[in-house]
């Protein structure tokens, strides 16, 4: 077949005459390009290593403190105190260089010495300013004069025109808690979850281990603390992702969603050429360092990208002991997924990006071609959603030579990978509610074979113009993905655009190469363990409960008008709702924070059930008054919000004590202790999905266009997944994931129940209890009926 054939810059053939060479000057032309491409890339690169080593200096900065040295010596004074003097002494010089111009030699040395020194000290006083955190913990408006001061002197040594990565090297690193503040955080943090008698046996223990094993343990960590930038974010890379034998499709990756309520056009292949092209340009942008460092809402204080660096052209190779998180510096290639065929699309040609409509005619091309999968080809993508022991095997022993290997390492390499879907997706028909719940679990794991799961990210365009996101976890956090998902997002609609037939504006070059079919060569053994680990991930996918839904009542304007903070309010109402469905009982809640104020950060646990929650829950649901239930409240949620300022700034619990865990076992000690802590199970993982790029977005005149957040699959086989994503200030999504096979759950229930908590706090809290909800025309979904 054509498409199979690869492309060559020359061809030769032997005859009596000699060689013949026949050259392809197209093909030497496209290697021409795409080498100056790629030297153009090093070039930045390049530069951008420079700038980002001196900054908050800039290299212009170097020329203004030669000039001032070299004015200084026509002034007569010496600003070196005579180390200029002693460099000219020592410098290997020819006999023909004149005494002036040895002396502006050793100025030059000199300034560029001190030029660097002073760069030195002032990444130095950035990185001691950026170690100070007792700003997060002052009363809202009544900012300290430390404090202010503080703000004043971050601005100064904080330069100008950071680029993304300009932060890093000035980033604190993160600070080992003392054992026994873990120890007694930790015990506070299981005193509503266990009776007298066992509360007593777990403090027991934990007095033991802090007195004896702990502080072993923890010298080692704060050797490793003094020698690595971080000390969780490797290992927990390595042991919680990567050591992770059962398969990570629903375990591991999450998704997120398209606008909710908007589908900007009908057209799959329109929608996937504009989207496509975004998410290159925002490649673009990062190889640059043109994307702004991200930073703490309101503040100036640089968060760390150092996750941003693998999201494109990544891929998690598996193993059979551990995987590994494979990244290249460059690709310009995706491969696309179409009814059980893999394609190879450049998206480049002749050293230019492909425009949106041009990317729509070859996406075009892959939904038109009729040529049937290779055998054994339609399901290979099972064998990524499997488990991940008979996935190395398989792959050591049928994908390490001939044509299944170069396959393989082009799907691997490529840029990200994208499915065109069959089905239809959103919130469509007469049962929107069960749509959305369709729509996720299709993100979530799809037919699963239809995905590449180990991708660290894959796109999914369904045939009705709607699309989505599923991300690998191992190689960074969901604020990263959701960075570029928010960015691929506005500008498909809002700079990209469609024509009025809904296809990419532009034009089409004829001539563009078809997209190349990839080939394969699968042997029966490998069909069959093809077939096996689909069965595995199928069984998985079936046993999914899922439930997504758009709260519209209120927002988090209303929740900020009742003096509390909306996150702390909805892990309120989940503590509510999930005792309410529980049976009157509490459970470990784990919310993601952050700890990217670290050099290297990446997560840490809020515990959200505390005493002060659980106190606040028995009163409401006992009949207390009103005054009595809202004090409690206030309680509980400042304790909520101390909770997650510690875990931003360091004192978490929960990664402390899974290194003091990993340092216990290459030690070869055991520690019941620590051995019952790791062991606990979270019944109810939260997380909160953050709207980071507000700019991009006019939720007051549009709020049609939102996207519905994303969500995840159940941590425990008994426990719920709970995302949340607040949207402006009068709707809050919620997705609600749980299993099937657990009789005690039900993610519909427990949805009921998150409504009806909702609207009871908010009753409780607000100063007209009878205040009615938003009208129904107000409603972005009623805005879009009309």
């Amino acid at each position: 077949m054509a498409e199979a054939h690869q492309a060559v810059a020359f061809q030769f053939t032997v005859t009596p005459e000699g060689i013949d060479l026949q050259l392809s000057h197209q093909a030497l032309t496209e290697i021409y390009l795409s080498g100056v491409r790629s030297w153009k890339k090093r070039i930045i690169r390049l530069k951008n290593s420079v700038i980002t080593g001196v900054y908050p200096a800039s290299p212009s900065s170097w020329l203004f403190v030669v000039i001032a040295i070299l004015a200084t010596m026509y002034t007569r004074s010496d600003p070196s105190m005579g180390l200029i003097a002693k460099i000219q002494e020592h410098l290997p010089v020819s006999q023909s260089m004149s005494t002036q111009c040895q002396a502006v030699v050793s100025a030059v040395l000199f300034s560029t010495m001190l030029w660097l020194l002073l760069i030195f000290t002032m990444r130095l006083c950035l990185k001691q300013l950026l170690s100070y955190h007792r700003w997060m913990f002052e009363q809202h408006a009544k900012m300290s004069t430390t404090t202010k001061v503080w703000v004043a002197l971050v601005r100064i040594f904080s330069g100008r025109k950071p680029l993304l990565y300009s932060y890093q090297g000035s980033l604190p690193n993160l600070p080992v808690p003392a054992v026994k503040d873990t120890v007694k955080r930790y015990l506070e943090s299981v005193r509503p979850l266990m009776d007298d008698t066992e509360y007593e046996r777990m403090t027991k223990l934990a007095s033991e281990f802090e007195s004896s094993l702990g502080n072993r343990l923890q010298w080692y960590l704060k050797l490793k603390a003094l020698w690595a930038a971080n000390y969780v974010s490797d290992w927990w890379e390595e042991y919680v992702y990567l050591r992770g034998r059962s398969p990570i499709m629903v375990n591991s990756n999450y998704y997120g969603m398209d606008f909710l309520y908007v589908t900007p056009t009908p057209i799959q292949a329109a929608r996937a050429g504009n989207s496509i092209h975004a998410f290159f340009l925002y490649r673009r942008k990062l190889n640059r360092e043109e994307i702004k460092p991200s930073r703490i809402p309101g503040t100036v204080i640089p968060l760390c990208a150092a996750q941003c660096e693998r999201i494109f052209n990544t891929t998690r190779t598996p193993g059979e002991e551990t995987d590994t998180v494979q990244h290249w510096q460059d690709s310009d290639y995706i491969v696309v997924y179409h009814r059980g065929r893999y394609f190879r699309l450049k998206v480049y040609q002749a050293g230019r990006l492909l425009s949106p409509r041009e990317i729509e005619f070859q996406i075009q091309r892959i939904l038109d071609d009729s040529s049937s999968p290779s055998k054994g080809e339609a399901k290979l993508g099972a064998l990524t959603a499997g488990d991940r022991i008979p996935w190395a095997k398989a792959r050591a022993k049928y994908f390490s030579s001939g044509v299944n290997k170069r396959s393989l390492d082009c799907i691997e390499k490529a840029a990200f990978f994208v499915t065109l879907d069959d089905d239809e997706q959103g919130m469509m028909g007469d049962d929107p509610a069960a749509s959305l719940d369709r729509y996720a679990k299709s993100l979530l794991h799809g037919k699963c074979y239809d995905r590449w799961f180990d991708k660290s990210f894959s796109v999914v365009y369904y045939k009705n113009g709607k699309n989505g996101i599923n991300a690998e976890h191992s190689f960074a956090d969901a604020p990263v993905i959701a960075h570029l998902w928010e960015y691929a997002l506005a500008t498909d609609s809002f700079q990209l655009g469609y024509n009025t037939e809904g296809h990419c504006k532009g034009e089409v070059d004829s001539s563009l190469p078809q997209p190349q079919k990839l080939n394969w060569e699968i042997p029966p053994e490998c069909e069959e363990q093809i077939s096996q680990s689909l069965a595995v991930a199928q069984a998985l996918a079936d046993d999914v409960d899922f439930h997504v839904f758009s709260f519209r009542d209120f927002g988090k304007g209303k929740v900020k008008k009742c003096r509390a903070s909306p996150d702390a309010f909805i892990q309120m109402v989940l503590q509510l709702a999930y005792y309410r469905v529980s049976g009157r009982t509490f459970c470990l809640t784990y919310e993601a924070s952050m700890t990217r104020l670290f050099r290297e950060g990446r997560t840490e646990t809020v515990r959200s059930c505390s005493n002060e929650s659980s106190a606040f829950v028995r009163a409401l649901e006992g009949g207390e008054t009103a005054d009595v239930c809202r004090r409690l409240f206030r309680a509980a949620s400042e304790k909520h919000q101390q909770l997650y300022r510690l875990a931003m700034t360091g004192a978490g619990i929960d990664r402390h004590l899974f290194c003091l865990y990993v340092v216990s076992k290459y030690l070869g000690v055991e520690s019941s202790f620590l051995k019952e802590v790791l062991s606990e199970p979270w019944r109810l993982s939260t997380s909160q999905t953050p709207v980071q790029q507000v700019e991009l977005f006019d939720l007051v005149n549009h709020p049609e266009y939102m996207s519905c957040g994303g969500g995840f699959g159940p941590v425990a086989d008994d426990g719920y997944g709970v995302s949340y994503y607040i949207v402006g200030e009068n709707i809050i999504n919620f997705h609600i994931s749980c299993k099937h096979s657990c009789p005690d759950t039900d993610a519909h229930k427990f949805g009921d129940q998150i409504r009806k908590a909702l609207n009871d706090l908010i009753q409780l809290l607000s100063p007209n209890p009878k205040e009615p909800s938003k009208p129904e025309e107000s409603r972005p979904e009623a805005k879009k009926d009309k």
